[in-house]
Formats: C-alpha cells, structure tokens, sequence
C-alpha cells in the first residue's frame, strides 16, 4: 500500500512532492498553510495577462496589422488615463462618450481621429471584455469633411525626382509608375518582381488582398541593379551566420530555412539588423519608412513647390494622370487595389478636364490684368523728406542770406511799400 504523502506534513509547516514512481528524493519543497494558498492565488494573478496584454493578443489572433496594434492601444490606454485609470469593465457609454466629446471639443481633433478612437475603445469592449455598448446619445459628432486629394503636375514631378537619387529615387519612382502605397513598395520581395512579364505582384496589401501592376519598364534596369546590391549584402549576413529576414506568419515553421532564402529578401533592405517582434533573432528587415519620406520632404523644399505633398502624393498623381490619358476608371480602380469604385471616383474631381470647356466670367471682360498694383506711386508718397532740425544750421544760414539779399534789392527798387507783407 502506497503511502499518502499529504497526510505526513511535517512540524515545519512544508511538504515534499515525490515522482510517481514512489522515489524517496523530494523533488521541490511546498509551502503549506495560509502561505501557501496565498501564493498559489498570487500565482493565479500572475499568470492572467494584462488587459494590454490581452488586447494585444486578441488583435494578433484576428490578424490585425501591426500598426493598427499601436494605434488601438494608444487610443485604449488615453481612454483609461482620461478615466482616472478606472478599469474600462466598471465603465460605459457614459464613459466613453465623455471622452470622445473630449478629444472633439478641447482637443480638437479630426473627424477622422475620432471615429478612429471610436473604433479601438468599441474593439476593447466588444472583443476583448465581451462586454456590448450602448448608442452612445450623449456622443458629438462632427461631419467629416470631404477633401480632395492634392495632386502634382507632370512638371512638378519632374522637378521633384530631379532633387533626388539613389534608392529614394528609385521608391519614388516605383510608386508613382505602379501606383504604390510606401508600405506596398518597401514590402517588395525579390520573388515579387515578374521582369519578363512586366509585372508586379503585391502581397497582402491593404485589407489582406494581393493584386497585380505594371512594372515600368524605364525601371527595369534600376531595380535590377538595386536586387543586385541586396543580393551583396545578403552574402554578407550568410558569411555572418545570419542572413534570415521576416516571414509571414508560420511560414518559418513550415518550411525550415526558407527565411535564409535570397527570393524572400526584401528588395530595399535596411542598412542595420533587428530583433523580430515575436522572437529575438536578429533579422533584416526592410528600409525604414522615414527615410524615402524624409528624402522627398527636402526634394519637393529645393524644387520650390507649395503644395502639402507627400511620397502618398505620387500615388494620387498616378491615378488623375491615367484617368486623363483616358485609361478606363475601373482599371484605374484595379491597379490601385480599391474595393469599391465610389473610392477610385474621387480622381475625378482633380483632372484637368474639369477646367476643359468652362470659360471663366473673368476672361470675358477684357481686363488689363497684367498691371501690377500701384507700388511705385505709393512708395513717392511716403517717400516725404525729413524736416529740418535744429541742428541743421547750413540750411537755417542759407534761408536767412537770401532774405537779406531780398531786402536790399527790394530798397535799392524803391518798394518799401512791401515791407509790411514780408514783416507779417
């Protein structure tokens, strides 16, 4: 008969856990007692993740992107700071409606920034706290305006990919002859690139979905030079010991040594290494989305262009310039990955043809516009000359030997008569 070792406690409070072969050498040492209940309800705390924590890991399990993780929990932890740090579980509508008028009416925030808001606090309360919200009543919600995108002439682009070289020149290049997001671009893998077809396969771009572009063919040879530079440094990483980049989801798993792989490498690699976000191997990962941006903020500066642009500004260009030459709208709507044609319509709205055909009322009145505003004449009216001071005596010497020499001409002609005028 075995011995039950949960009766034999010793005096010291502490008992010994045996290997189920019946063994006589403890394996680890319990406590016992009031202790050792509130250790194992500690331990239970310890091990129940974080309401972040939780949150993160919900978003990962439904694929969400890693950007949209950081906003949902910036938004989660600005809710529950405006809150007094209250746990969002003993919160509702109330709660929340006060915090979005918040950011609307003290700090002025978007449409778009609220709704935004709107989205992560209704993701931690639905998905996470399984918890439903109400309609929300007392929320204030602010029409969200309908902008045109801004869109660059020909020339300006022109100008603009004169100020800049190497890989900046070669991204920008690439978004606007594809019509590429600046994720889209920098995700670029070698296996990507389709040079004989002319062709460019986008994986997993915005909401999940792959697509196919064109490849401009003035590019060809550049980004063959540039695979080429990749593939460089990538013998560089594998004489190291290293050369592993990121794969998408399990794929490492799946197929050992694929991250290794020269296809898998990213086509504009960064100049440093990385740690991977789920595990700690150093990785190459792709260049840094600041640096094309950083690049074409100075390129648009020395081209003397006023126009809020960005590297995304290519792509708005890429669409209204097709669209003009005619290319049809829904092609446009394929090339650019849009899921509804009521998105890709906005293009419309900023084409020159717009202006085709519509005579404006000014031009019908013959004006003279060339002249310019009268600065000349204003400038000879301010332009009065300074009294005189007292220290100028010169002046005060010449007034008073002309009045003399007046006066003695004037006795020498017999006109006395006139003295009174002059002495008033």
């Amino acid at each position: 008969m075995r011995k039950n070792y949960r009766s034999a406690i010793p005096a010291d409070k502490t008992s010994f856990t045996y290997d189920q072969g019946g063994g006589k050498e403890p394996l680890r040492k319990l406590e016992s007692g009031p202790a050792a209940i509130a250790a194992v309800s500690n331990s239970k705390i310890a091990c129940k993740p974080k309401l972040l924590d939780q949150v993160r890991n919900k978003l990962r399990v439904l694929h969400y992107g890693y950007s949209t993780e950081k906003t949902y929990l910036h938004w989660i932890k600005r809710f529950i700071l405006f809150n007094q740090k209250r746990h969002p579980a003993e919160m509702g509508e109330e709660e929340i409606a006060a915090f979005l008028n918040h950011l609307a009416t003290h700090q002025n925030v978007a449409a778009s920034t609220q709704n935004q808001a709107l989205c992560a606090v209704i993701f931690l309360y639905k998905q996470v706290l399984d918890k439903r919200v109400g309609d929300l009543r007392g929320l204030t919600w602010f029409k969200r305006p309908k902008l045109l995108p801004v869109v660059l002439s020909r020339q300006e682009i022109i100008r603009i990919f004169s100020n800049l070289s190497g890989v900046e020149h070669t991204i920008a290049a690439l978004m606007y002859g594809s019509g590429l997001r600046l994720k889209e671009c920098l995700s670029l893998r070698v296996k990507d690139l389709d040079f004989e077809r002319g062709l460019i396969c986008i994986r997993r771009a915005k909401g999940q979905k792959d697509r196919i572009v064109m490849l401009p063919a003035c590019l060809k040879e550049v980004l063959r030079k540039q695979i080429e530079r990749a593939r460089a440094l990538h013998q560089q990483d594998l004489k190291k010991g290293l050369g592993e980049t990121v794969l998408p989801h399990a794929l490492g798993r799946k197929y050992p040594g694929v991250g290794r792989s020269f296809k898998w490498q990213f086509i504009f690699p960064s100049i440093s290494l990385c740690r991977d976000l789920l595990d700690t191997r150093f990785v190459r990962f792709h260049l840094h989305q600041s640096t094309p941006q950083k690049a074409f903020r100075a390129a648009l500066e020395k081209a003397g262009i006023a126009k809020h642009a960005g590297l995304h500004t290519l792509r708005h260009s890429f669409a209204t310039h097709l669209l003009e030459d005619g290319v049809d709208i829904r092609r446009v709507q394929e090339l650019l990955g849009h899921s509804q044609l009521k998105t890709t319509m906005i293009y419309t709205h900023v084409t020159t043809e717009k202006g085709i055909g519509t005579r404006s009322p000014l031009d019908g009145l013959n004006l003279n516009t060339s002249k310019s505003p009268r600065i000349e004449d204003q400038s000879k009216k301010e332009a009065i000359p300074p009294a005189p001071t007292k220290n100028n005596n010169q002046s005060s010497r010449t007034i008073s030997r002309r009045f003399r020499s007046l006066m003695i001409h004037l006795k020498s002609k017999t006109l006395l008569g006139l003295l009174p005028f002059f002495k008033d």
